[in-house]
């Protein structure tokens, strides 16, 4: 039987305008050897990019460029080739791609190659893969490597002795590593420019993602959310162009709203909106449409999403960057990322949004090689459940491993926690129509 080619994805202005300035990164990166720019490599949580703006360097976040490979069906050979080289399949699949796409020659999205970095500025947010990752691109680059210890927030809350323990190494190590790599000389007032900027944006990416709040939801908060948060998460958080970005996609869903439409999904409308969700953990990127279209085939839409706050928590407690505090609001925003907080913090979050976005359900998606993610997420669940009475469900995949991703089984569990969604709905323990 011929199998049927997917139709092509319906693009609006906001994302032809974030592919647009995504090419255009990757164009000022392949080209820094010409330009003589200098290059950080870094994290997306707690990704300083505005500080990183402040000496004119560029930007190469090694996250990105994994799941760019594994939604083009590249990482499964790269994820070989590492563990050729000796390198575990336990080790989380982001590495391991990462580690084979250097083999291979580190060909970016435009057919370039992408210059080896000047400097390895790892904020330590709650993930201790990080480090192990950078002590490999350190052995394999040779550059400067500087760390910024992050605090883990144990307690649930953030002290005055962890911000000022972050600002004294931000101050003390992390700005003359970047004076002294870059050779430009920190000036505070354009880190507060910068900061203002992303304030601005960040005002209406907030504005976006509580818009699912709404019934119908006009966006899907997981999956269109991973499209949504790409500038404020990366490369551009800081710029005029996030800003106009964000603008042009808050335009875009105000008028789906006055439509009464849900998401756009890459089929087209979402149709009936029958399920609202809740989602804890990072999606599956080598088979991210299929994945999707589990989803939108059974009119089922995320209204909020736990992976949308790994680069910085902004809607659930109203943090923004703050220009009059600059090396603190850094601080600030490093030490709330999601990965940063402690179990109960998650489950109140998480309990937060199945409450002010009328979930019908909580879905967690554990992944194989994230333990970042994973440890915890069944006790997380079963917590949920009990607060909220609503039903959860449990299905599991990986980050850009393709081996990882059965299509069946999980679509057969899906199907399974819709009737359980409805047979909760028939006994009287939603608030939701059927």
């Amino acid at each position: 039987m011929k199998k049927t080619a997917p139709r092509e994805a319906i693009k609006e202005l906001s994302m032809l305008k974030q592919k647009e300035m995504i090419a255009s990164n990757y164009e000022k990166l392949t080209s820094a050897p010409q330009t003589g720019a200098r290059v950080v490599s870094t994290y997306v949580p707690g990704n300083l990019n505005e500080l990183i703006m402040c000496f004119d360097m560029l930007n190469n976040l090694p996250e990105i460029n994994a799941i760019q490979n594994g939604m083009r069906k590249k990482s499964g050979g790269m994820i070989l080739e590492a563990e050729k080289r000796g390198h575990s399949e336990d080790v989380c699949t982001y590495v391991k791609s990462d580690i084979g796409y250097m083999a291979k020659g580190a060909i970016a999205p435009n057919g370039k190659p992408l210059p080896s970095p000047d400097l390895l500025l790892l904020s330590y947010t709650g993930c201790f893969t990080f480090m192990k990752w950078f002590e490999l691109l350190r052995d394999e680059y040779g550059c400067e490597t500087v760390m910024l210890q992050v605090p883990y927030e144990g307690d649930g809350k953030v002290s005055k002795n962890m911000r000022d323990y972050v600002v004294k190494q931000l101050k003390q190590e992390v700005i003359p590593a970047l004076e002294r790599v870059s050779g430009v000389k920190f000036d505070i007032d354009r880190l507060r420019e910068n900061l203002a900027r992303s304030a601005k944006a960040e005002d209406d990416f907030v504005w976006i993602m509580q818009s699912a709040k709404n019934t119908p939801s006009p966006i899907d908060a997981y999956f269109g959310g991973v499209y949504y948060i790409g500038p404020i998460f990366t490369a551009f958080r800081g710029t005029e162009d996030a800003i106009d970005y964000y603008k042009l996609l808050r335009g875009e869903i105000e008028q789906r709203i006055a439509l009464g439409k849900g998401p756009i999904t890459p089929e087209g409308d979402l149709g009936e909106e029958k399920y609202r969700l809740v989602v804890e953990g990072p999606p599956n990127w080598t088979s991210f449409r299929d994945f999707w279209k589990m989803f939108y085939d059974e009119g089922a839409v995320v209204v909020a999403s736990t992976y949308t706050k790994v680069g910085g928590v902004y809607d659930y407690d109203g943090f923004r960057h703050d220009p009059s505090r600059p090396l603190e609001s850094l601080a600030e925003y490093c030490l709330g990322c999601y990965t940063n907080r402690n179990l109960p913090e998650r489950v109140k979050m998480i309990e937060t949004y199945m409450d002010e976005y009328n979930a019908d359900g909580f879905l967690t998606n554990s992944i194989k090689s994230c333990n970042s993610f994973s440890a915890g997420q069944l006790l997380m669940m079963r917590e949920i459940e009990k607060r909220t009475g609503k039903p959860a469900a449990f299905v599991e995949s990986d980050l850009v491993d393709p081996r990882y991703f059965s299509a069946s089984n999980i679509k057969n569990r899906l199907e399974s926690y819709f009737q359980m969604i409805d047979q909760k709905r028939r006994a009287g323990g939603s608030t939701r129509a059927a």
